[in-house]
């Protein structure tokens, strides 16, 4: 299908990648990761011929019918619809010769009719309706011209007019990168379905591991293929990283800071299948810090200056623009230590939600109570436009702290990995991704203790993705963040807050039952909780206080059973995790290791064996348990 043999590329005198020799072949579906600047999006270009390679050559079938995304939308006047229709190449070619041959009374009509009914050219429009809906096109939009919409649309048609194209070879750089979750959970399902050759760019850690099946890293000028997803490849990149001694020390450092973490949230679950779901999440985080222990990028949030409890209090309160309500009858209330993610479909009202929270949208009715020590911090795309081009990434950070010495800032730009003179060259000179991380610095420095993140990842690679995650597990302030990144969402959020039909309620699945329920076209709430009906009483039951009491100690009785079942699930697990952190003691001593002490070693590693068995079961139990408690205390309230 294609094929590199020792092909090398320079840009501007810098060696991007040399001697690279790889072969994709038909039907496989490849991720092509690495840093930003590594030489992805031209290994692309030269793939679609619009860069010739320095050295060795490539190789592509004559007949091959390539997609790609453009990166550019003209303003076209025409129906979004007629647009993504233009995808299907052949088909507009038939279209044309039809209408050629009809007004001429050609002989050749039956005979373009059949080959239009061949590759199912009459459905078209129905097939490009559905790939606009799948992108988050509302019915009705697809009549618009294309040049009406905002720049994130013209993507999103960018990318429904090529997966419009009957391709053989499909090349896709970063396609989830203007689109909500709802969209990238329907991409994924796509492209599982779709019979081309798939090679992908992508920082997305969850779209890769369930779309590929092989890694193509890209580091140090060169390109390496690896069988698996992309939790394989970190596993395989972190066993050879732990060849080398000083990544080694240091992964241990991070592995043990992960474990630390890991072990205090633990004892911290509040909702039983959301904090199961994060646990798991988290542990999947400690296994892959090995492999991004040699990334450029480290650092910490800074400690809130205050935490006041709560922050922030939203009650009855009305949101939209204009005449329009967008929400409404919202209740929030935002404290320290709140992990918050907002779900809901693309334009449900998530960033009108952290508009109103920031400050810029005012509420049309309702209360809004701030604490008077509230420092927000507030991340959207929209904040990179307003850097100030002109200047530098130092002259920004000594904006926000005129009394640090230089050195000091400098320090705490390295961690974001501004280097060298590039602290000194002009924002404008940045890639999307420089300046995303910029403003991240800036709104670390600045120490917040109510983080509000609308997408942040987009723009930032999968080291840069994995240190945000990293310094967010220590963040001491609250967190609402909205992102398409399952796996920030995963490692990150505490509560899910589905924003749907107006209203903001708890969703108390996790985000694997998100994407079923959006599978299942959102024709029911299984993980909302219900919503009692008004009750019907009279004046004497409305105030006959007995009645109430012993209405509160009849449930307390009928909860304790499962109260008491919920205890003892957690004393067994606790008592499991200390004696896996006994054996984990043990085996960290050097001496362990000896040849003499062989059989001691493997008696200890049967033992860890069996203690990671009786903690799957200890928290598959206590996971039921948890989630029967809280759904008899949602019956009980209802009642």
């Amino acid at each position: 299908m294609l094929s590199f043999r020792d092909v090398s590329l320079r840009r501007g005198g810098q060696v991007l990648f040399s001697a690279v020799s790889f072969i994709v072949h038909a039907g496989q579906k490849i991720g092509l990761t690495g840093a930003n600047g590594a030489g992805k999006s031209s290994l692309f270009a030269l793939v679609r011929g619009e860069l010739g390679c320095d050295t060795g050559e490539i190789d592509l079938p004559a007949a091959l019918t390539l997609a790609h995304v453009a990166q550019e939308t003209p303003p076209d006047p025409r129906a979004a619809l007629e647009y993504v229709l233009d995808g299907d190449a052949e088909l507009r070619t038939l279209e044309t010769a039809l209408l050629r041959e009809e007004t001429a009374g050609g002989v050749r009509l039956g005979e373009l009719h059949e080959r239009m009914a061949s590759i199912e050219g009459y459905a078209a429009p129905a097939r490009a309706a559905k790939l606009l809906n799948g992108l988050g096109f509302a019915p009705g939009t697809e009549t618009r011209p294309v040049n009406a919409f905002s720049g994130g649309w013209r993507m999103r048609l960018n990318l429904a007019r090529a997966l419009m194209c009957r391709s053989d070879l499909l090349l896709l750089d970063e396609p989830t990168n203007h689109l909500d979750l709802d969209a990238v959970i329907w991409l994924e399902d796509w492209l599982l379905a779709y019979p081309g050759t798939l090679v992908l760019i992508s920082h997305d850690r969850d779209f890769l591991d369930r779309v590929v099946g092989v890694i193509a890293h890209m580091e140090q000028g060169g390109l390496k293929l690896y069988t698996g997803n992309y939790s394989a490849f970190e596993r395989a990149r972190a066993e050879q990283l732990a060849g080398q001694q000083a990544a080694f020390e240091r992964q241990q450092r991070e592995v043990a800071h992960m474990q630390s973490f890991v072990e205090r949230f633990r004892y911290q679950a509040t909702k039983a299948r959301q904090a199961q779901s994060r646990l798991k999440a988290l542990e999947r985080l400690e296994l892959i810090v090995p492999a991004h222990v040699d990334s450029p990028f480290s650092f910490t949030f800074r400690k809130p200056r205050k935490l006041p409890q709560p922050l922030l209090t939203l009650d009855r309160v009305t949101a939209g623009y204009g005449e329009q309500r967008v929400l409404e009858n919202l209740k929030l209330s935002i404290a320290p230590g709140d992990r918050i993610a907002l779900l809901g479909a693309n334009g449900a009202g998530k960033s009108t939600l952290i508009k109103v929270l920031a400050g810029e949208l005012a509420p049309q009715s309702g209360d809004m109570l701030g604490a008077q020590d509230l420092a927000v911090g507030y991340f959207a795309q929209h904040q990179l436009e307003q850097l100030a081009l002109g200047d530098s990434a130092l002259q920004h950070l000594e904006r926000l702290a005129p009394q640090a010495r230089e050195q000091e800032l400098r320090n705490f730009l390295g961690g974001f990995n501004f280097q060298n003179d590039m602290v000194l060259r002009a924002v404008g000179s940045y890639s999307g991704g420089e300046k995303a991380r910029l403003v991240l610095a800036m709104l670390l420095y600045a120490r917040p203790n109510l983080l509000l993140l609308d997408e942040p990842t987009n723009h930032l690679d999968l080291d840069m993705r994995h240190a945000l995650t990293l310094a967010l597990q220590d963040y001491e302030g609250a967190l609402v963040v909205v992102a398409h990144d399952r796996h920030l969402l995963r490692t990150t959020a505490d509560t899910l807050l589905l924003i749907n039909d107006g209203l903001a309620q708890d969703w108390l699945g996790d985000l694997d039952d998100y994407a079923r329920w959006l599978g299942g076209g959102r024709r029911e709430l299984p993980w909302l909780p219900p919503v009692a009906a008004p009750a019907v009483v009279n004046a004497n039951e409305r105030g006959n206080e007995k009645q109430r009491r012993q209405q509160n100690a009849q449930t307390r009785t009928q909860l304790k059973p499962l109260r008491d079942a919920v205890r003892q699930a957690e004393s067994a697990l606790e008592r499991a995790q200390h004696g896996r952190a006994e054996l984990a003691a043990k085996l960290a001593d050097p001496g362990l290791y000896e040849p003499a002490r062989r059989e001691q070693l493997k008696a200890l590693l049967m033992d860890k064996a069996r203690v990671e068995m009786h903690i799957e079961a200890a928290e598959s139990e206590w996971l039921a348990h948890s989630e029967a408690l809280e759904l008899a205390e949602q019956a009980a309230s209802v009642g």
